[in-house]
């Protein structure tokens, strides 16, 4: 999918950011994996965490980064079912699957302990002087609808984060072209071409889709899957 140069974050509330305090995903150097929290449970945050995507069981779920330390990370999940000594990936912004255990469970929380401690420092240096990553992405294999002037044009998602799509497509479409794009059960987004390739096209969105309304998405299409 194409790189839409903006970091994957998730924002709760529509806040001034002067006026609220600010809760942003907190990276420590301890060896010991992020506890469960026994604060701001009533409390009011702008909140600005990381979105990353999890694997386990063999399927992939967005999920938000709260904490990561060397020796593990605090996840919010939006599935639940996990237990404790449950195996999962986790992968971040900067792409690096780190696998571990749950430690705990305190819904929607879960604190992952590490298989090996991590350079966070090094983790962080990638992140900031290399390549700009892309955005979590989920696999599907949803029909999409593309509006491209007058002309529409059908074709088949192949994944989809909060800023774009990738789609499988025979249409050579120019690049940079503004288009529509529409999926079932989520409202039609303007977005624009940036690549194509072999059969398939990267377009970003104009804005960020909001995480809350993706997730529904994504698990309105694993309902259909299931019951296909």
């Amino acid at each position: 999918m194409g790189n839409d140069g903006q970091a994957p974050v998730w924002q709760s509330g529509s806040y001034n950011v002067d006026e609220m305090p600010v809760e942003t995903t907190l990276y420590s150097l301890s060896d010991q994996a992020p506890q469960p929290e026994d604060r701001r449970e009533g409390d009011r945050h702008l909140t600005l965490f990381r979105v990353g995507t999890m694997v386990v069981d063999g399927r992939r779920e967005l999920c938000l980064i709260k904490n990561i330390s060397a020796g593990g990370a605090m996840l919010r999940l939006y599935t639940g079912g996990l237990e404790l000594g449950s195996e999962l990936t986790v992968e971040l912004k900067c792409g690096q699957p780190l696998s571990g255990k749950v430690a705990w469970v305190r819904d929607p929380n879960v604190g992952l302990a590490f298989e090996q401690p991590i350079d966070v420092i090094a983790m962080l240096t990638q992140s900031e002087d290399g390549p700009r990553p892309r955005m979590p992405r989920i696999e599907t294999n949803a029909f999409v609808t593309i509006r491209e002037g007058a002309s529409i044009h059908r074709a088949r998602a192949c994944d989809i984060s909060q800023g774009g799509i990738k789609i499988a497509t025979s249409i050579q479409f120019a690049r940079n072209a503004e288009v529509v794009v529409s999926l079932t059960g989520l409202d039609p987004q303007p977005a624009v071409v940036r690549w194509i390739d072999n059969g398939f096209a990267g377009i970003t969105f104009n804005r960020l889709l909001p995480l809350p309304t993706l997730i529904e998405w994504l698990r309105g299409q694993r309902r259909q899957s299931r019951a296909a």
